[in-house]
């Protein structure tokens, strides 16, 4: 067993019952063992009254409870025809709380569905919510503007890329959640003692009182504030209700797929998580606010893990993380001209790099040394457009490195790639592969389990130069790579494929699934991977600008063909009419749903304010008592710390307050992965499964020929794939039109391929986990006439599969002995139902049978196991034992024979 697993949320399940006085909201696990009661007041008109009671209920517990309360607030005691307590709705969790003039809405998740698998821990899309008004009819006090607020509130469309997970943290890395697990089992002893003395529950070290003996200990952080979307509507119950009850949503982007590298299932996922500090569209929110905080600011992780082995502790995991986000100047763009690129203005002067130095200061703690800022604006241009932000940011960066130290320097690398672009003579990709090469050798990436034998024995030059850090359990990444151009999307996009790449090359070669630490075009491995980041560009560049994005991989690559060009200026024109006429609407809506605006009574609506510019920018309002210093501008600790990132130093006090620990037994519900993952109490259905559903390298793009080599990092041409990643993405960005977002469903299949009709989810209210994508085998439509001699060709004879013809009668001999095999099986079921009788009268035609077996007896009902060898058995109890983490040291006989084929295979 491991030392420390993630804790599972408890709330899984809730429905929601009604009196004329309170709601009741009931949740439970997975598994409905577990419950908790949360009590509403429906009686006061304006605020918000919520107990929890402290106690886990049991099943029978609850139905008690409901009784008593359903009996209790029936208008006469014993009256049968009306019911005192009503069933409201289900859900999957509660997005918040939320007043604007009236009273409290309660925001509740009623449809989700499964996107993604990291080491059993699932990670949902909420695909539809449902707000209730909490005060009952007759307390209730109207105001004229309350409907008009509920309406910029509900534009926030939450069945559009928010994302979450009952087990996993989302708003952290991988490295984080992973490190986490790994601290030292001290400090874990120290952290249980501290979450004891400050637990929620009554009783909720009942049965662990002495903290001795065996057990694991769950550990649960608080998550990054940055990236949760709801943590201003949880704040108003935080401190109130047990951790279980808050569910963090975050925003951005979730997909999977699966490579398959000969049969060995390794899942490539992509998670990009939004900002939600000066969050807004794309001509609203430029730059950066007094905070530090940039306009259209995302974190991407890529994670790759053999999907063979489960565990954190026992599986293969490694992640790489790369930003996006607005320059980090005072800049905007005035959109009153009715231009398509108005001119670019810096509002502030800022000679001590103010911004920069808060939002560098934010980067630093949370990935470390060295910041990579890849500028990709332009520099060359005939009007001085996009080179004011680049000139300033020199400026800015300069600045700032001066104070640094010499090693933790911010790089700064302007390239121009619109201008190498329209050049015939350089290719941009293999520009960008060269950036990314050093990129990642800086910064390296995150994996936990050292190096592979066969990687120590023939070590590739590449390898030995990587960056970050060698711990005695893998890898770590420091720092982290910034790029940016003006809008952060068609660009930004493309350079973050080709980073994404390269280290997706590494990380495949760390866990031993290729020999170098390379990946070509045209494979299945990045075929698959190019369709992930695009669904990912399109989702968030509709979020962000308002259309899908205007140039792609393949257009840098200059294959695309010529119908891309009119979907490219149609995508053009859609971005700009968003831009000039719904942004205004989308902007309230964000500002509402994030509380940066809380209406108040006699205070300007929100339709009413002619900017929201004094709502982010908060040292309009008040005046900063405590300025920060120009020179030393890092927040105190940061560069002891360096190059690993202050927020995961667990030596940092402040740090460790962040995490909640406590300790369980071995095979708790709330830490057992297993059974979250496998549910074996509950009737799986296999059409139902999410790994089926998901992308697979070789239904989806390996070629359907016999002999093709099945190995998904080889180089095929365009049309020998299995799935046209060109013919294709037509059919996918009509779909991504229709949903308004790109990640609202896994990739469509082929134009050959009959698929289901499950993407339609407007169903009932249940529980659409996994059923997104049920692809259907794809059918080859052929007319009969021409290829009649090529189906002759491919039907073989029956008799030269068989070895008989089947349309034949059977012999009178053949019949003869399946009429007696049939009366044998007759015979041996009546003699196994009636024990009482020693023997049985044997059928006419009946033979009596000699064991021939090695077992002692030898039917269908009964079977003695033979006798094993005990180093057959000692084999078997090591591979248990592997399963479950428990690892036998190797043999010196075993290290002698891997050196001796690795000797005679590759020397």
């Amino acid at each position: 067993m491991p030392v420390a697993a993630p804790i599972i949320s408890s709330v899984q399940k809730l429905v929601l019952y009604e009196t004329r006085a309170r709601y009741f909201l009931v949740g439970s696990n997975h598994a409905e063992t577990k419950y908790r009661v949360l009590k509403i007041d429906r009686t006061e008109p304006k605020d918000l009254v919520v107990i929890d009671d402290r106690h886990v209920y049991t099943q029978q517990e609850v139905r008690e409870l409901l009784g008593r309360l359903d009996l209790g607030n029936r208008t006469k005691i014993g009256q049968k025809g009306s019911s005192g307590l009503s069933r409201a709705v289900s859900a999957f969790g509660i997005v918040g709380f939320v007043r604007f003039l009236e009273g409290y809405y309660i925001v509740l998740i009623t449809k989700r569905r499964k996107m993604a698998d990291i080491g059993g821990h699932a990670m949902y899309k909420i695909e539809d919510t449902t707000m209730i008004y909490i005060p009952n009819d007759s307390v209730r006090v109207t105001h004229p503007d309350e409907a008009r607020y509920l309406r910029i509130f509900q534009n926030v469309d939450l069945s559009s890329n928010f994302y979450f997970s009952y087990s996993y943290d989302l708003s952290h890395s991988l490295q984080y959640n992973l490190t986490v697990l790994r601290m030292p089992l001290d400090t874990l002893k120290a952290e249980t003692t501290r979450t004891r003395q400050e637990s929620f529950d009554i009783f909720e070290d009942e049965g662990l009182a002495t903290q001795g003996g065996s057990g694991v200990f769950g550990i649960c952080s608080e998550p990054y504030r940055k990236y949760v979307w709801n943590g201003k509507l949880l704040d108003i119950v935080k401190t109130t209700v047990h951790r279980d009850w808050l569910l963090y949503i975050i925003h951005g982007f979730c997909g999977q797929s699966k490579l398959l590298i000969y049969g060995r299932p390794v899942y490539v996922t992509l998670i990009a998580r939004r900002s939600s500090k000066f969050a807004g569209t794309r001509f609203l929110k430029r730059g950066a606010n007094c905070e530090g905080d940039v306009a259209n600011e995302v974190e991407t992780e890529q994670i790759l893990y053999d999907a063979s082995v489960m565990s954190f502790s026992a599986g293969s995991y490694s992640s790489y993380v790369q930003v996006r986000g607005s320059v980090p100047l005072y800049w905007s763009q005035d959109i009153s001209t009715m231009m398509p690129k108005p001119p670019i203005t810096l509002d502030q002067a800022d000679p001590y790099a103010r911004a920069a130095a808060l939002h560098f200061d934010q980067m630093l703690q949370r990935f470390g040394s060295p910041i990579i800022i890849l500028n990709l604006v332009k520099e060359r241009e005939k009007r001085k457009h996009e080179r004011i932000l680049s000139e300033e940011l020199v400026a800015a960066v300069t600045y700032l490195n001066q104070f640094l130290p010499p090693e933790h320097a911010i790089v700064y690398i302007p390239w121009d790639m619109a201008k190498y672009t329209k050049s015939k003579l350089c290719n941009v990709l293999d520009r960008l592969s060269v950036i990314a090469e050093n990129v990642v050798k800086k910064t390296g990436f995150f994996v936990n389990r050292p190096a592979s034998y066969c990687s120590v024995l023939r070590p590739d030059e590449k390898w030995n130069e990587l960056g970050g850090i060698v711990v005695p359990t893998g890898r770590l990444q420091t720092g982290v790579l910034r790029t940016n151009c003006v809008d952060c999307l068609d660009r930004t996009n493309t350079a973050q494929f080709m980073v994404g790449k390269c280290a997706l090359a590494y990380q495949l070669y760390s866990l031993g699934l290729i020999d170098k630490p390379n990946l070509l075009f045209d494979t299945d491995a990045v075929r698959l991977f190019e369709e992930l980041y695009e669904d990912h560009g399109d989702t968030l560049s509709l979020q962000y600008g308002g259309s899908q994005l205007v140039h792609r991989v393949k257009t840098y690559r200059k294959i695309a063909p010529w119908t891309q060009h009119s979907k490219d200026i149609m995508q053009t024109l859609s971005r700009y009419y968003s831009n000039a006429f719904s942004d205004a609407d989308r902007q309230d809506s964000i500002n509402l749903f994030l509380g940066v605006f809380q209406p108040e009574e006699g205070k300007p609506h929100l339709c009413d304010l002619p900017t929201d510019f004094y709502l982010h920018q908060k040292d309009t309002m008040t005046l900063i008592q405590a300025r920060r210093s120009y020179t030393f501008w890092w927040t105190p600790g940061v560069l002891e710390c360096l190059p690993m990132p202050y927020d995961e130093a667990m030596s940092v006090a402040e740090n460790r307050r962040k995490l909640i620990v406590k300790k369980f037994h071995n095979y708790d519900e709330e830490i057992d992965i297993h059974n979250e993952f496998f549910r074996p109490y509950e009737l799986s259905s296999f059409d139902d499964t999410f790994c089926l559903a998901m992308t697979n390298s070789i239904r989806d793009f390996m070629p359907k020929n016999v002999g093709i080599d099945p190995s998904p990092f080889t180089v095929r041409k365009p049309d020998e794939t299995g799935k046209s990643v060109l013919g294709n993405k037509s059919n996918r960005e009509e779909t991504v039109l229709q949903r308004k977002t790109a990640a609202s469903a896994p990739p469509p299949p082929s134009e050959e391929a009959v698929s289901s009709s499950s993407e339609d989810d407007s169903g009932t209210d249940k529980e659409d986990e996994g059923a997104a994508s049920q692809r259907s085998t794809p059918v080859k439509m052929t007319d009969t006439g021409d290829n009649a001699k090529t189906t002759e060709n491919v039907v073989q004879p029956i008799k030269d599969i068989y070895g008989i013809n089947l349309s034949e009668s059977p012999s009178e001999d053949d019949l003869g002995i399946y009429t007696r095999f049939v009366q044998l099986g007759h015979s041996q079921h009546k003699h196994d139902k009636s024990h009482q009788h020693l023997c049985c009268k044997h059928l006419d035609g009946v033979i009596n049978l000699t064991h021939i077996s090695a077992f002692s007896q030898d039917n269908i009902y009964e079977v003695q196991p033979p006798k094993v060898e005990r180093k057959s058995i000692e084999i078997f109890h090591a591979h248990i034992q592997a399963g479950k983490g428990i690892m036998q040291p190797l043999g010196k006989e075993d290290i002698l024979l891997y050196r001796e084929y690795i000797r005679n295979r590759y020397m």
